[in-house]
């Protein structure tokens, strides 16, 4: 697969200190952006996994996969898909181009390029409206097949967006609770040591702690 590091599949391959998360007590400055610091809103053991919720820059994680909430083209938009092709560099678009889209609710890898996360999985999710039940279908498939592809790449940090819930229009009390609860669901059958919900928002952040806390 183009673009994956070469020692992907090798057991244990986590740093050791466990992943980072490249922050200050104050918004920063890189490449001319201001980069607003990171919050930890909720830390919680589940199952053997730290499952954390942040209010941070997504493209700041030093973890072993960032999920970027795509377009089906793959190859760059608006929001957090703006940013993170932003941060990667230009060879992320380069290997993007290679993969022939994505089918929303589907999941490809890619290597991180100029990012801290040594991986991106990009991922479709739905755009709100029409049947409601199956935009939840979709994006509960979002995270599942992202961790599924995570798992059996053998990666063992991931974090999530709020996918969909920008542009996309999903109502973001709704997308919590299937984003956490289709999450915790897979996490107890894999090896993932970390799980972190990434929101730009201290809205985003406290609907997905009340999630977390009430499947907890």
């Amino acid at each position: 697969m183009p673009g994956l590091d070469p020692g992907i599949h090798r057991a244990g391959r986590v740093r050791a200190d466990g992943p980072r998360i490249k922050s200050g007590g104050d918004a920063r400055r890189r490449r001319g952006v201001v980069v607003k610091p990171t919050e930890i809103v909720l830390s919680r053991e589940i199952g053997g996994t730290s499952v954390e919720v942040l209010v941070a820059d997504i493209t700041t994680l030093e973890v072993d996969a960032i999920v970027n909430a795509a377009n089906r083209s793959l190859l760059g938009g608006g929001g957090v898909d703006g940013a993170i092709h932003r941060a990667a560099g230009p060879r992320l678009l380069d290997e993007c181009r290679t993969l022939g889209g994505c089918a929303t609710g589907d999941a490809k890898i890619t290597a991180g390029y100029d990012l801290p996360a040594r991986h991106v999985i990009h991922t479709v999710g739905p755009v709100w409206g029409g049947d409601e039940a199956r935009n939840d279908r979709l994006l509960a498939a979002c995270y599942a097949n992202s961790l599924a592809l995570a798992d059996g790449a053998g990666l063992r940090s991931i974090a999530f967006p709020a996918i969909s819930t920008g542009v996309y229009g999903f109502p973001p009390d709704r997308a919590a609770a299937i984003a956490v609860r289709t999450s915790l669901e897979a996490i107890s059958s894999n090896t993932l040591e970390k799980l972190i919900f990434c929101c730009f928002s201290n809205d985003s952040a406290r609907l997905h702690a009340a999630a977390i806390e009430a499947q907890a």
